[in-house]
């Protein structure tokens, strides 16, 4: 693997937790996935010995199809389930689970780019900045990663690695149009001059939906420059700025869903078609009557920029020693009149972190030590709004007023000995204070009145996550691992306004969510035609962060559910079985369930307790699967051509605490035909062509289901039965039926 990463390749499906042939952990040699050219040492973010990572490369996956949002690309990796958010590319990314009550916002994971976080200090990742056909390769660490990357990362972390200038060394263009009115025009630029390298891509995508209300466009621009003025100084420049605009349409129950999947005749309410999605919105804006509207009428919408600009310094002390500094400023801006409120907000942010990375020897045997300092902190302000009907994204009368601050700070520490020629041991810890200040002010309102409540919250929070891992690498095809790890996810300042009563206050009794896990792996690499790698994880959490109403006509607030289990296993294999063919498979199995967690449910003037120990926690697929079989024609005249079939399988899950109601699995299969050839004179070097049939035999399917709270008879105080929650709207967005994409690039 370290000589895929000198010449800037990635091995799709790879299990990343060893440097390479050969490689120990006192090693430095070769070209890293983020730094520039020439520099002195891997960070561990580059060669994470010891972490669970698959790290997924172009090919396959996104040079020769038009991989639309980075779920095409991350299916491709054991351990990640992928939904579709509010937005074209708003994807919704849990790593082994940790992410799957989420139906827009990423959280419990972090996420970077170039090694530059574009998580905020929150825990907040939308995906709608990342186009795919920027990247190189994308790594998915799997497990707890808070030793490694602080708050937030108790289910992993994602480093997207956009294309370095010397491998794009020119100028790419290229075009992806396909089904309901999808186009794509992109253009990347990228090379080296002296000690400047550097790579731009831009991109303009925009559609039709498939389903009602769902047009959309969004811009990016993607930069990496680095400068490196001598051997032993690196620069290094990263832009992103994403604009999105986006209709969104309502989400369906699974009772609409099976009627009206795609929301057809939704235009208005008055003549709605059957199953029809429609929402209450305050005639007045303010109190009183409503009135009820589809998507259409109620113009819901996100109008969203996300701007990041960081600067990276990399200064080699000495031949064995390197130190960093970064700073990222990051603000994201938020318009979002959807559904019976409307947010707008500005939450400027920015992250700081200075490590230093030392290679020699401890105690005699090779050894890399790496120690950081981190801070990051985010300002928010927000205004909410009750939506009014008719007439536009029409603004009703203001509800919440809500500043705050958060702030996280803590140093990491980790060590890297090779005690043999086989074995390699692991060892890191983190600790981190994050700070919460802020006030809520709300406003709620009758016809002659209005009343006014703030809410002042000032907490803060001490977390320590050590890890230690083993290797063991008995001949050149086999490596065995060993993992424990922890990580941690500090409360929100919008967990921290509700109190347990129901009232607006301070929720000062809120702990950190942490878990702790052990994973169990072996990687097998008989020849180079051959990969296989298998994880066996099981994980204890503490503290889930979990949302539930305290009682009759009270809010909802955010308690500690006691403790919960994550189990499975994780498989990657890859198989060139013939000259031109190869095969690849990521399968998932991730079995969790609540072990203590008591539900209250409240109706009227009753309330009732309910114990979910044992119960499957909602959200999460037993079982996925992606398959893929291609071939490619390696000589002759048509050398370039390929072909491959793909199939991505996933489990039926519950979508309630009580497990009553399944949103239905799916097996949906995709065919792609692709070509790529030098070209010989002329301007233009290469050419890229390819064509794709998806979801080829039109499966209806759910694409996302929000999950459901459970609910009890205000008559009799017992719990409603499935039907209630199948009738429950706000759930449910179809995935795309039968579609096609066509796409060429131009490289000159």
């Amino acid at each position: 693997m370290a000589q895929a990463q000198a010449t800037g390749q990635a091995v799709t499906l790879e299990e990343l937790s060893i440097e390479g042939q050969g490689g120990g952990a006192g090693q430095g040699s070769g070209r890293t996935a983020i730094a520039p050219t020439g520099a002195a040492a891997p960070t561990p973010l580059d060669r994470p010995v010891g972490e669970v990572v698959t790290s997924i490369g172009r090919e396959g996956v996104i040079e020769n199809r038009a991989a639309t949002t980075v779920a095409d690309v991350l299916r491709n990796s054991p351990g990640v389930t992928v939904r579709q958010g509010n937005g074209p590319r708003d994807i919704v990314i849990s790593i082994r689970g940790n992410n799957a009550r989420s139906t827009g916002v990423n959280r419990n994971m972090v996420v970077l780019e170039d090694g530059f976080p574009v998580t905020q200090a929150d825990g907040t990742s939308r995906f709608d900045l990342t186009d795919p056909r920027a990247y190189g390769r994308i790594d998915v660490f799997r497990g707890p990663q808070s030793a490694f990357f602080g708050n937030y990362a108790t289910g992993g972390a994602l480093n997207f690695v956009t294309r370095r200038g010397s491998e794009i060394n020119g100028v790419e263009y290229g075009v992806d149009a396909g089904s309901f009115g999808y186009l794509n025009n992109y253009a990347t630029f990228g090379g080296v001059s002296g000690p400047f390298e550097y790579s731009l891509f831009t991109s303009d995508t925009r559609g039709n939906g498939f389903l009602s209300h769902n047009a959309f466009d969004t811009q990016t621009i993607n930069f990496l420059g680095t400068y490196t003025p001598t051997p032993d100084n690196r620069f290094t420049l990263k832009i992103i700025n994403n604009e999105v605009f986006t209709n969104l349409p309502g989400r369906a129950s699974l009772d609409q869903f099976a009627i009206n999947p795609f929301q057809r005749g939704c235009a208005t309410a008055l003549n709605a078609a059957p199953g029809c999605v429609t929402y209450n919105l305050l005639r007045n804006g303010r109190n009183g009557a409503t009135v009820p509207v589809t998507a259409n009428e109620g113009s819901f919408l996100r109008g969203d920029r996300r701007t990041i600009i960081g600067g990276h310094w990399e200064h080699d002390l000495d031949a064995f020693t390197t130190w960093r500094t970064q700073l990222v400023f990051d603000d994201r801006n938020i318009n979002q009149p959807f559904y019976t409120t409307s947010s707008r907000g500005d939450f400027p942010g920015f992250n700081f972190l200075t490590d230093l990375t030392r290679r020699g020897d401890l105690f005699g045997l090779p050894a890399t030590g790496y120690v950081a300092l981190a801070y990051n902190t985010l300002n928010t302000n927000q205004l909410t709004y009750n939506r009014a009907p008719y007439g536009g994204p029409r603004l009703g009368a203001l509800t919440a007023d809500q500043e705050a601050t958060q702030a996280n700070l803590g140093g990491r520490a980790r060590a890297e000995v090779q005690l043999s020629d086989q074995w390699i041991a692991v060892a890191g810890i983190s600790a981190e204070n994050t700070t919460i200040k802020g006030r809520n002010m709300t406003y709620s309102y009758t016809a002659t009145s209005t009343t006014t409540t703030l809410a002042n919250v000032d907490r803060s929070f001490l977390n320590v996550a050590p890890e230690l891992s083993l290797l063991y690498r008995p001949s050149e095809a086999w490596q065995f691992r060993g993992r424990v790890a922890t990580g941690y996810s500090t409360p929100t300042a919008g967990n921290l306004f509700i109190t347990p009563a129901g009232v607006p206050g301070s929720n000062t009794q809120l702990q950190t969510q942490e878990n702790l896990g052990f994973d169990l792996g072996a990687d097998w690499t008989p020849t180079e035609n051959v990969r296989l790698s298998v994880t066996g994880f099981y994980e204890f959490f503490r503290n889930e962060l979990i949302s539930q109403s305290p009682g009759a006509g009270l809010l909802s607030y955010t308690f500690n559910a006691p403790a919960s289990e994550h189990r499975g296993i994780e498989v990657g294999a890859s198989w060139a079985f013939a000259p031109g063919w190869k095969a690849t498979a990521a399968y998932t199995y991730d079995d969790q369930i609540y072990t203590r967690y008591v539900e209250q449910l409240s109706a009227g003037t009753r309330t009732a307790q309910f114990d979910r120990a044992g119960n499957k926690i909602p959200g999460v697929p037993a079982n996925q699967l992606l398959a893929r079989v291609g071939y490619d024609q390696l000589t002759g005249p048509l050398a370039g051509l390929g072909a491959y079939v793909e199939t991505v399988f996933q489990d039926d899950f519950f979508i309630d605490n009580a497990n009553q109601l399944r949103a239905p699995g799916y097996t949906i299969v995709n065919l792609n035909l692709h070509y790529a050839t030098e070209l010989a004179g002329g301007y233009a070097k290469r050419l890229n062509l390819f064509f794709e049939a998806r979801n080829v035999f039109d499966k209806t399917y759910v694409a996302s289901a929000q999950n459901l709270a459970n609910s009890i008879s205000a008559t009799t105080g017992l719990q409603n039965g499935a039907s209630v929650l199948s009738g429950t709207t706000g759930s449910v967005f179809a995935g795309t039926p039968r579609n096609f994409v066509g796409g060429m690039r131009l490289s000159f």
